[in-house]
């Protein structure tokens, strides 16, 4: 759609805005179109179908971003899988598309969102790439409309959100710390939450509802030689049987700053139990080093992030 002067719009960037409150820059922006149902009914006397609207939905709205956001947006992260029915866990804002010059071009507002998928990359020691973490949500309602004027201010440091790096973190898994040292890749890790849909007989918008909550396997890839910890627990796990609760491990997953001291984001496993070891093929005169790829279940996962990840 051209703009009021008659150009047309260029990709230009997009700010993401919680409670009226702009929590930063964000790439990958798709979804929150409001689209209604078409029903077809069954063929009349004139052998035509007809069709008409059904129910009014809106889709997911879906991006990616990286450390240096705002603190809003971390939190509802934090606190965007606990289920509950009030303020918590759901949250209000904008997508702002603006141009290059922070210019709001037009702003698509959400409603009473509930996140349903939290996604953090895979890890990897020999990675040089920039790190983002991806968030999908469902919004009860949303509105599109042009820019108001103004420009879009943020009080952050650009390079922060170019800081992150999937090559920096720091594993922990009580009983294999010794492994954990080793370790250098770990698969990327994606939260789902289901939600359900609540028809309103006066409304022709539906009410969220949050389900269940599907978490991840925790997947790592470590020297071989480091992995005596783990093939114990896996022999004593898996093949002897011990596999109560009480043989279960917990864990930690630090992601950190360039300078490898600063925690950015931090992931809390709980419950995990090993399931599945899996050596590299074995090749005569290979000159690689033989790596272990561990896969472990996990009952739950806990998101929190530290001061230095916030603008």
């Amino acid at each position: 759609m051209p703009s009021k002067n008659g150009r047309g719009y260029g990709p230009g960037k997009y700010a993401i805005e919680l409670d009226h409150q702009v929590a930063g820059w964000v790439k990958d922006i798709d979804g929150g179109h409001a689209v209604a149902e078409v029903v077809t009914e069954k063929m009349g006397s004139d052998h035509l179908s007809r069709k008409h609207l059904g129910p009014l939905k809106y889709e997911e709205i879906s991006f990616k971003c990286g450390a240096g956001m705002s603190k809003g947006l971390y939190t509802w992260i934090e606190t965007g899988f606990n289920q509950s029915f009030n303020s918590q866990g759901r949250d209000n804002g904008a997508i702002i598309h603006a141009d290059y010059d922070g210019q709001p071009i037009s702003r698509l507002t959400w409603h009473q969102a509930i996140i349903t998928e939290f996604g953090m990359p895979a890890l990897d020691a020999a990675s040089k790439e920039a790190a983002l973490m991806s968030l999908k949500f469902k919004p009860e309602i949303t509105r599109r409309e042009l820019g108001s004027g103004g420009s879009i201010k943020l009080p952050m440091n650009a390079a922060k959100q170019k800081k992150w790096l999937p090559s920096n973190f720091r594993l922990a898994i009580s009983g294999c710390e010794l492994g954990c040292d080793w370790v250098n890749k770990i698969e990327a890790l994606t939260i789902k939450q289901k939600v359900v849909e609540n028809g309103v007989g006066n409304k022709r918008d539906y009410e969220q509802i949050a389900t269940a909550v599907e978490v991840p396997n925790l997947v790592i890839t470590l020297s071989e030689h480091a992995g005596d910890e783990f093939y114990r627990w896996h022999e004593d796990f898996v093949i002897k049987g011990n596999c109560g609760q009480n043989a279960e491990k917990s864990g930690t997953l630090e992601y950190l700053a360039p300078n490898l001291r600063e925690v950015l984001f931090t992931l809390s496993f709980q419950n995990l139990g090993v399931f599945k070891l899996s050596p590299d093929k074995v090749e005569a005169s290979g000159e690689s080093v033989r790596r272990l790829k561990v896969e472990m279940y996990c009952e739950d996962i806990k998101f929190q992030f530290s001061p230095s990840a916030v603008f």
